[in-house]
């Protein structure tokens, strides 16, 4: 249970990190989207800096568990917040996208819980 743990976390750390990246490099599909979501400008790099410091939260949470937990739990709400500005925009098509990346962060949670 505790390598599954330590995988699917690293991937959920991965991939929130990822993302955050990409919005504080300004990724151009990524500007697209959040204009297209009528997320304010000023917002981007607040909303890059807590994906990033969830993806280091995460990470940290394998030595320090409750470090883990509580940015396993800021990344859940952060990527739920994001689907419901995508539904508010109307692009339900794109819904699923955000739920992809909080996946494996809730699995993450689970695991930890389990072992």
């Amino acid at each position: 249970m505790h390598i599954a743990h330590v995988v699917v976390t690293l991937l959920a750390a991965l991939m929130a990190g990822f993302s955050g990246v990409v919005l504080l490099m300004r990724a151009e599909w990524i500007v697209k989207a959040l204009t297209d979501y009528s997320v304010p400008q000023g917002w981007w790099t607040l909303l890059g800096v807590a994906k990033a410091a969830g993806a280091v939260g995460l990470v940290v949470g394998l030595f320090v568990p409750v470090i883990g937990v509580l940015a396993g739990i800021g990344l859940v709400v952060y990527f739920l917040g994001a689907a419901v500005t995508v539904a508010r925009a109307r692009w339900y098509s794109h819904i699923p996208f955000p739920l992809v990346y909080a996946a494996p962060v809730v699995g993450a949670l689970v695991l930890g819980f389990a072992g």
